[in-house]
């Protein structure tokens, strides 16, 4: 971008006035700059811990494959995903409020044992992995501002959080 400028006063007395303005702005562009490095940063490295997590509970309830067969597919499905939305260094974000999950009633006495504990623990690894990819969402838009020079995102790649409640796409069957 090139400056136009005239060899005049009054030009050159707005040249210092916009040269002011800008001297007094960088400070704080690059303190906005910074937060928003960092905001990223924790926001990816909460982002693997959460999936880290996620792998290691999958580990743990791995002597269970065999079980799973009798578990009925359809017993427990994602009903609605919460979401508000957080400012970090004035950045509208996306912070994972709760999960909501639908459970179709069974009868406890003709199920195995374990399926009470087999639902809390599949709302465990769908938590883990819903919170991991608000994260990950998170961490897109702060890196996506902090190098367009921090406005705010554009409606059409913020849309798919903007909203405060997110009902699941229906699976398709084959």
């Amino acid at each position: 971008m090139a400056i136009k400028f005239q060899y005049n006063k009054t030009s050159l007395t707005n040249l210092g006035k916009q040269l002011k303005v800008r001297q007094r702005a960088l400070p704080t562009l690059k303190n906005k700059e910074s937060a928003l490095r960092v905001s990223v940063i924790q926001a990816k490295a909460e982002s693997e811990r959460l999936l880290h997590e996620l792998d290691e509970a999958l580990k743990t309830y791995d002597y269970m494959a065999g079980l799973w067969t009798e578990f009925e597919p359809g017993l427990i499905s994602v009903k609605d995903v919460v979401l508000d939305t957080v400012k970090v260094a004035g950045v509208r974000t996306p912070q994972l409020r709760e999960v909501l999950y639908e459970v179709k009633p069974f009868n406890a006495f003709a199920m195995p044992m374990w399926y009470g504990e087999g639902v809390a623990i599949l709302k465990k690894l769908a938590q883990l992995g819903i919170e991991s990819e608000v994260l990950l969402e998170k961490s897109r838009i702060l890196e996506r501002c902090r190098f367009r020079g921090i406005r705010r995102p554009s409606a059409r790649s913020s849309a798919s959080w903007r909203t405060r409640r997110i009902s699941p796409r229906p699976r398709k069957r084959s």
